[in-house]
């Protein structure tokens, strides 16, 4: 997806000031990720675009805050809204993630961070602080989410397979818990190669897993990837 602009069945989102591009990875998190019962506010943590920000925007009636260090990247993510039907319900926020405390908690908190730790930095520090972890640690992701979600918040992140591990490290360590977890394989028969999963405070509760793939023989579209994308995709 490195057109200039991804067209929705909702919005457009225009994506030429952004190092990061609308991946399919994020529009299934998108999808994927339900708002609960009872929210009124969500929290974008490295929106970029916009993209999962007015995602959550047009799935229920709610208020969005969306966070982004990348001055670019936020002037697009702002622009993007203001073109949508949701620009009163979504705030874009020009904010390092690690010093945001908001006024208010969120009921959900969604992020899809930066996850290449150990790979070599980039020629191009915008495309550095989009892939890398190198303004945002999980450690000070992880202290940002709950310094800033409700009791019973939910938050909903997507992170490469082999990445994941870290992440559910930080959970076991402070009592938190993935309770529901989607495996995204590219295609039928591949490993998973991203995960998206929900995960919440406390223990004890048995995690849900999820297989989705994404393409089968002849390089077309899954009947489920079709079920779960056709209503924010064009033409599927």
């Amino acid at each position: 997806m490195s057109n200039s602009y991804f067209r929705f069945k909702q919005f457009t989102v225009h994506q030429e000031k952004c190092a990061m591009k609308v991946s399919t990875d994020a529009c299934i998190q998108g999808a994927w990720t339900d708002i609960p019962a009872g929210c009124d506010r969500v929290l974008d943590i490295g929106t970029g675009t916009g993209l999962l920000a007015l995602m959550m925007a047009h799935k229920a009636d709610v208020l969005v805050d969306a966070l982004e260090i990348d001055e670019a990247a936020c002037l697009q993510a702002r622009e993007n809204v203001a073109m949508s039907d949701r620009a009163d319900k979504v705030r874009v926020l020009h904010v390092n993630a690690r010093a945001y405390r908001g006024v208010t908690k969120y009921d959900l908190i969604i992020t899809n961070p930066p996850f290449f730790n150990n790979s070599l930095l980039g020629e191009t520090p915008q495309r550095n602080t989009a892939r890398h972890t190198v303004t945002l640690s999980y450690t000070e992701l992880f202290i940002t989410i709950k310094e800033n979600i409700t009791d019973h918040g939910l938050v909903s992140i997507l992170l490469p397979v082999d990445e994941f591990t870290r992440w559910q490290k930080l959970l076991d360590e402070n009592n938190w818990q993935v309770i529901r977890k989607l495996n995204v394989h590219p295609s039928v028969g591949r490993s998973a190669n991203r995960i998206v999963a929900m995960c919440s405070a406390g223990v004890g509760r048995q995690t849900i897993t999820e297989e989705l793939y994404i393409r089968k023989e002849g390089n077309v579209y899954t009947q489920e990837f079709c079920k779960l994308m056709s209503p924010h995709y064009l033409n599927i």
